[in-house]
């Protein structure tokens, strides 16, 4: 099958269509959604499940395929973010019991591509491989606080209500300030924003440009951290955080 770039479009929001609040679809409902003709959609359904992203099963239900956890795998292989923050990760964890957790920062989304647990009852609301808010936690603003200033802004704008409700500030300028001082630190630090309890430490990961490609982060239960342990694990993030970004922007300056 012969596909032009709007053909890809349309077979990528169809496979956008499934998400955690819906994880099958009929092909009515996909019709109804994103309004393609019947013979378009059933084409499209037809090549995505020759191709195993999509599996059948009955009264035309479409689930997730076969395909996708193949490609995960060799992700997982290939994706030197991965590879080279595993043993980053593993370290992270035996400094404090908690979840530590690699972040990737892509499009709009968060979203946790690896993590390492140490802790007998672990606090996390977001494992592998699922979005996480983008304006809310210590993740969220290691990414947005090292953005661009234009782009920061309008990230900020974007995303107002939740950044105030934070008490981050009453304006856009105001975030904007709070996030030039939290920034100058080096290390985000947040308390029971993204799950009551857990306090997330989190700093940005370089791979040689100006913007983050990725956070490390450490979840960690608040009744277990006193200010000098604390102290302590922000310490290890930043440390951690770095050598991460400079194994990357040497893996790039060679690639070039």
């Amino acid at each position: 099958m012969t596909t032009g770039v709007g053909s890809a479009e349309r077979i990528l929001a169809l496979l956008g269509l499934f998400t955690e609040e819906r994880l099958e679809w009929t092909a009515d409902d996909m019709m109804a959604a994103i309004n393609y003709s019947r013979p378009t959609l059933y084409r499209y359904l037809k090549f995505l499940n020759d191709a195993g992203f999509l599996t059948q099963h009955s009264g035309h239900r479409y689930t997730l395929g076969p395909r996708v956890v193949e490609m995960d795998f060799l992700m997982r292989k290939s994706d030197v973010l991965m590879r080279e923050g595993r043993p980053i990760l593993e370290g992270l964890a035996k400094v404090h019991p908690s979840t530590a957790l690699l972040v990737r920062w892509y499009g709009n989304k968060l979203l946790c591509v690896d993590a390492e647990v140490s802790a007998s009852n672990a606090k996390s609301s977001y494992p592998r491989g699922r979005p996480m808010p983008l304006a809310r936690g210590a993740i969220s603003r290691a990414i947005l606080a090292n953005l661009p200033r234009k782009q920061m802004l309008e990230k900020i704008r974007e995303n107002f209500a939740d950044l105030q409700a934070v008490g981050l500030g009453s304006s856009v300028e105001e975030i904007a300030e709070t996030f030039k001082a939290q920034r100058k630190a080096g290390v985000f630090t947040a308390r029971g924003e993204v799950t009551p309890g857990v306090i997330g430490v989190a700093a940005p990961v370089y791979d040689g440009g100006a913007v983050p490609v990725a956070v490390l982060c450490m979840t960690i239960d608040r009744d277990t951290l006193d200010d000098a342990r604390l102290t302590l694990v922000r310490d290890a993030v930043i440390r951690a955080a770095g050598a991460l970004t400079e194994t990357l922007t040497e893996n790039r300056l060679d690639a070039e």
